[in-house]
C-alpha cells in the first residue's frame, strides 16, 4: 500500500484485473540520466498518438466549411477547443499514472455491471464511428491520388492491420515512431499549403486570441459550424486511450516517480496537441485564404477542396499535397482507433481478444456501411456519413468526460494528486459546456437546420 498517494497498486486491489494493455505496460525503458530534456524525450510518444484524433478526417469538413464561409473568424473556436482538449487529456493521463488504471477499468470498478456494460456499448459505438471517418478519409484520398474507385479504396484500407500488428510485435516505440512520422508529414504539407496560400497573418493572430465579433451568437449557421468544430475536437476514445498508453513508460510506481511521470507526460501531451492545433488551424486558414477570399463560400466537401486548390493557387501540386496529408491523417487515425478498442474492451469487460481479431471486427463494422453508402450514393454519400459519425461521437462524449472528471476529483482514489478545487470546478464547467453544445448541435441536426 502506498500510504502517501492513498491509492493501492493494481495487484493489491484486484489480482484478477491485469494492467492496462499488459503486453506493453511498462515496456518503454527510461533513461537514468538526470538531464531534464533527455528524461522528457523518454516520455514523448503517447501524446502524439492522442493528437492524431484531433486532426483526423472527421475534423476536416468543419474546418473547411468554417474557413470558406467565415474566413479566419472561427480560429478562436479552434483555439478554445484545443485548450479544452489539453485540460481533459491532462486529466486522463493523470488518472492512468496515479491509479495505474485506465478510464475503462475505473468505470468497471466503480459502477454497477449494468452501468459499465452501458458505457462500454457507447464507447464501442464511438470507436466504430471514429473508424468510419478514417476509412472514408483514406478511401477518398486514394481516389483523389490514384483514381482508385471509392469502394475498392474502402476495402484496401483494411490492409493496414498487417502493418499495425508488425509494429506492435517489434515494440511500442516503433508504433510511436510511425505515428510521429505521419504527423510530421501532415504538419509539413500544411505548412507548405499555408505559405502557398499567402494568408493575412495579422488577421490570423488576432482571431486566434480574440473572438472576431458578436456574429458567433447572432448567426445560427456560424454557431452551428463552431459547435461542429468543438464537437469534433475532443474524441471520447482518446480519453480511454491516453489513460492506458501513458502507463507504457517504466517509471517508478512511487509518489516521486508518479510526480515526475505526470510532469513529463503533460509536456508530451501539450506539445503534441499544439501541433494538432496548428494542423486544424492550417486547414481553416488555407480554406479562408483560398476559397473565402476567392468568393467560394460553400466549400465543405473534401473533394471540392481538392479540385479547387491547384487552380485557385496557380500551383500544380497544391491539390496533391492536400490529398497526401489526408491519406496520412486517415492511416494515422486507424492506429489509435485499434488501440482504443483494445483498451475499452479489456477495461470494461476484462475480455481479451487477439489483436488481429479485434482489429478485424472493428474494421468490418466500419467498412460494411461505408461500402453500402459508396455503392449507392458515391462520394457525396460518404461525406454525409462522415458528418453522421461526428454526431455519434458527440453523443458519446459526455459518457467519458463526466466519469473522468469525477474520478480525478475523488480524493479516496487519487490521494494527494486529486484535482484542486479550482481545477475540479473548471473541469466540470468544460464538461457541462461540451455536453450542452453537443446537445444543441444534435437538436439542430435532427431538426434539419
Amino acid at each position: 500500500m502506498e500510504a502517501r498517494t492513498g491509492m493501492p497498486s493494481v495487484r493489491e486491489v484486484d489480482c484478477e484485473l491485469t494492467p492496462s494493455l499488459p503486453d506493453i505496460c511498462s515496456s518503454v525503458q527510461l533513461t537514468r540520466s538526470r538531464g531534464f530534456w533527455r528524461r522528457a524525450v523518454g516520455f514523448l510518444g503517447p501524446g502524439f498518438l492522442i493528437a492524431v484524433g484531433y486532426m483526423d478526417p472527421g475534423n476536416w469538413a468543419t474546418d473547411l466549411a468554417g474557413g470558406s464561409r467565415y474566413g479566419y473568424s472561427l480560429l478562436f473556436v479552434i483555439m478554445i477547443s484545443n485548450l479544452m482538449a489539453i485540460l481533459l487529456q491532462s486529466l486522463a493521463l493523470k488518472l492512468g499514472i496515479v491509479t495505474e488504471r485506465d478510464l475503462a477499468q475505473c468505470c468497471r470498478e466503480s459502477y454497477k455491471r449494468s452501468t459499465a456494460i452501458f458505457l462500454w456499448i457507447f464507447a464501442e459505438i464511438a470507436i466504430v464511428a471514429c473508424d468510419l471517418a478514417e476509412v472514408i478519409g483514406s478511401a477518398i484520398a486514394l481516389q483523389l491520388l490514384f483514381h482508385i474507385p471509392l469502394v475498392i479504396g474502402v476495402v484496401l484500407t483494411s490492409a493496414d492491420v498487417l502493418l499495425l500488428l508488425l509494429l506492435q510485435n517489434r515494440g511500442f516505440r516503433y508504433l510511436e515512431a510511425l505515428v510521429i512520422t505521419l504527423i510530421a508529414t501532415i504538419t509539413v504539407l500544411f505548412g507548405i499549403e499555408i505559405v502557398l496560400s499567402h494568408p493575412e497573418w495579422g488577421l490570423i493572430a488576432r482571431n486566434l486570441v480574440l473572438p472576431s465579433s458578436s456574429q458567433l451568437v447572432t448567426d445560427p449557421q456560424m454557431l452551428y459550424i463552431a459547435i461542429g468544430i468543438l464537437g469534433a475536437t475532443v474524441m471520447p476514445h482518446n480519453l480511454y486511450l491516453h489513460s492506458a498508453i501513458v502507463q507504457t513508460r517504466d517509471y517508478k510506481r512511487t509518489r516521486e516517480g508518479k510526480r515526475d511521470a505526470l510532469r513529463f507526460a503533460n509536456i508530451d501531451s501539450a506539445a503534441a496537441l499544439m501541433i494538432a492545433l496548428f494542423v486544424n488551424a492550417a486547414i481553416l486558414v488555407v480554406a479562408a485564404a483560398v476559397f473565402h477570399r476567392g468568393g467560394h463560400f460553400e466549400v465543405a466537401e473534401i473533394e471540392d477542396a481538392y479540385k479547387l486548390l491547384s487552380p485557385m493557387l496557380g500551383v500544380a501540386g497544391a491539390s496533391t499535397l492536400f490529398a497526401v496529408a489526408l491519406l496520412a491523417s486517415g492511416q494515422n487515425s486507424t492506429i489509435t482507433g485499434t488501440l482504443a478498442g483494445q483498451v475499452v474492451m479489456e477495461g470494461f469487460l476484462n475480455l481479451r481478444l487477439k489483436p488481429w481479431l479485434r482489429r478485424l471486427v472493428t474494421r468490418l463494422l466500419a467498412i460494411i456501411p461505408t461500402v453500402i453508402i459508396a455503392v449507392l450514393y458515391g462520394a457525396r454519400g460518404t461525406g454525409k456519413l462522415i458528418i453522421l459519425s461526428q454526431v455519434v461521437l458527440s453523443l458519446q462524449l459526455s459518457f467519458a468526460v463526466f466519469p473522468l472528471v469525477a474520478f480525478t476529483s475523488d480524493r479516496s482514489r487519487m490521494g494527494e494528486f486529486v484535482n484542486s478545487r479550482w481545477l475540479k470546478y473548471l473541469s466540470y464547467v468544460v464538461a457541462l459546456l461540451i455536453a450542452t453544445l453537443n446537445l444543441w448541435l444534435l437538436v439542430q441536426i435532427f431538426m434539419g437546420r
